[in-house]
């Protein structure tokens, strides 16, 4: 609707600016928004407003032009001028009704625009280190990716998700010691594991699996691993030497190809558990992206020669380094240590120009909150090598906080003590993790409420909206156990007769679903969708409970009957999106 009522308006100025009652000028994009008030209308518009400065004219008599030129249809019944010049339309019965029409048509395809017309966007969430197993706090990026994801195909942009693995540089080395610690101890050799390892169980079932499938190809005693480096760790001294110093005894130990055996044994291990994880969860990926991959191709270097070439890279104590500053970040970033090796920046930026060079119209990185200030660096390397950096979009998420009653859960993927998403999933559901996650706006702070998503009441909004479907499809079990149908054409025929103030509430609610959908697309805010959905369900029970459906009026039952179907499929439709299920019976 809000289509037809644009078309109707710039069909008005330009009549009036050919007949010259309005001057030449630039059409801005005409906005129309609902009314807050009934009493205002259904829809308004400011355009006029919008017009008045180019116009040189008053916005009331702009608004008086438009409404005097606009063409005959016959969805509208009123137009008024209020304030200091919006414009106030009220929609005709059979444009209300029309809807369900719609939705009946169309079904799983109501709602879905081209608005994205076929751009491509990559998409890359969650993306966290292999390191062990997603918690949940992960579990919100991975629902909240998934759902911009699911909303911008819906609105017709053509979109590649994204997994960038981390599977080199120092955290994924720190793992791998930590596996070859873990497995010399299951050999029997007693050593001190390192505060800064990785403690979680997974680390101890992987060294066990290690150790089962090959036996002591990886040992070496404690006395050779702990020569030159003290058997415990420094009180107050540098514990990040003291590992880096296990890392490079593993290294030299084991051999290039055993610990690259080892170090795979970790990195695919977790990976697996990852990938599986989030399959379960409904969050599936186009591509896992290596960053080893851009390491061993040389891609890496690439940049860092291209930097050099651009004359923003120095170098300084031994260390190549980022003129960042001169981008507006806060200090310099280093891209090459003083020891040789590339830091994660370095390979980050590498990433960054690989995915521009492959060509998306527009690169989405949704990071967690804590990596806001990562933001201009990588976008300064852009436009150091000559790259449009406005194509790189970054969606910040805050962490979920998960509460047990009133406590809340420690996390720390180091120490191992954290709550995995695959325990949530398995405590409150898929469905319920995935619709809480989404609820907030991505960049609020959010404490996930471990009860309430368990609970089976209308407090909990997801069990809320699914209730909503189930008692429709309640409905027609009722209607066959008596022996009669549902008529659909009868029902389209009587949509007249839908009157009842509460059949009024869903009916608006209704035709709002289309431009939530695209509104949540371009603005990549999947709550609005999520609150919608809450929104919709509660104007059906309410109209559930006030008005029966199975009645001998048959035109008005059908037309009843045809209205609630509309919205069982938008429920379906919406659920869809969030990646959440529509049981029949609850």
């Amino acid at each position: 609707m809000k289509d037809q009522l644009k078309n109707s308006i710039e069909l008005s100025l330009k009549a009036a600016i050919s007949q010259q009652i309005l001057p030449e000028i630039d059409l801005p994009e005409i906005q129309i928004e609902r009314t807050k008030d009934k009493a205002h209308g259904d829809f308004a518009c400011n355009i006029a407003m919008m017009l008045a400065k180019s116009a040189k004219m008053n916005p009331r008599q702009i608004a008086s032009t438009i409404v005097d030129n606009l063409p005959e249809t016959d969805f509208i019944t009123d137009v008024t001028i209020a304030g200091p010049g919006f414009i106030n339309f009220t929609l005709s019965t059979d444009s209300s009704i029309q809807v369900v029409k719609d939705v009946l048509a169309k079904k799983a395809e109501f709602g879905l625009s081209q608005v994205g017309a076929g751009k491509s966007v990559q998409v890359e969430f969650v993306s966290a280190n292999p390191t062990g197993p997603l918690h949940v706090g992960h579990g919100r990026g991975a629902a909240y990716g998934s759902v911009v994801s699911s909303l911008l195909t819906a609105t017709g942009f053509k979109v590649h998700r994204e997994y960038y693995v981390n599977d080199a540089g120092r955290q994924m080395d720190i793992l791998a010691t930590s596996v070859w610690l873990r497995y010399l101890d299951a050999c029997g050799e007693n050593l001190t594991f390192p505060s800064n390892g990785y403690k979680g169980d997974y680390v101890l079932d992987i060294a066990d699996s290690l150790r089962t499938e090959h036996g002591d190809k990886f040992l070496h005693s404690a006395m050779q691993v702990f020569e030159g480096i003290a058997a415990d760790e420094p009180q107050g001294g540098d514990k990040e030497l003291h590992i880096d110093g296990l890392i490079n005894k593993a290294k030299s130990l084991l051999g290039d190809a055993n610990y690259r055996q080892l170090f795979d044994s970790g990195l695919n291990s977790i990976l697996t558990d990852i990938r599986d994880d989030l399959a379960d969860f409904g969050s599936d990926y186009d591509e896992w992206f290596s960053e080893r991959s851009l390491v061993e191709s040389g891609a890496v270097e690439k940049a860092i020669e291209h930097l050099k070439s651009e004359n923003v890279l120095y170098e300084k104590d031994g260390a190549w380094w980022f003129k960042s500053t001169d981008y507006g970040d806060e200090k310099d970033r280093v891209v090459v240590r003083d020891n040789g090796q590339t830091t994660y920046f370095a390979s980050d930026i590498a990433y960054h120009l690989n995915k521009l060079q492959r060509g998306f119209d527009e690169v989405i990185d949704i990071w967690g909150s804590d990596h806001h200030g990562y933001i201009p660096r990588v976008k300064a390397s852009l436009t150091a090598m000559k790259q449009d950096e406005n194509r790189l979009k970054v969606l910040l998420v805050q962490f979920a906080v998960l509460y047990r009653g009133k406590e809340k859960v420690a996390m720390s993927t180091r120490s191992g003590q954290f709550v995995t998403l695959r325990q949530l999933r398995d405590e409150v559901g898929k469905d319920a993790a995935r619709f809480f996650y989404v609820m907030r706006g991505a960049d609020q702070h959010m404490d996930f409420d471990l009860e309430l998503a368990k609970s089976q009441s209308n407090d909990n909004p997801v069990y809320y909206v699914q209730y909503a479907y189930a008692r429709v499809c309640s409905v027609f079990r009722q209607l066959a156990e008596r022996g009669l149908a549902w008529d659909e054409q009868q029902g389209l025929q009587n949509l007249t007769k839908l009157t009842e103030e509460h059949e009024q509430a869903v009916l608006t609610m209704l035709a709002r679903y289309p431009e939530i959908v695209e509104s949540a697309a371009l603005n990549h805010t999947p709550h609005i969708l999520a609150h919608y959905l809450t929104d919709l369900a509660r104007d059906f029970h309410t109209y559930y409970n006030a008005h029966h459906f199975i009645i001998d009026e048959q035109d008005l039952s059908q037309a009843r009957l045809s209205l609630i179907v509309a919205v069982r499929q938008v429920i379906a439709n919406g659920l869809a999106i969030l990646g959440v299920s529509t049981p029949e019976s609850m």
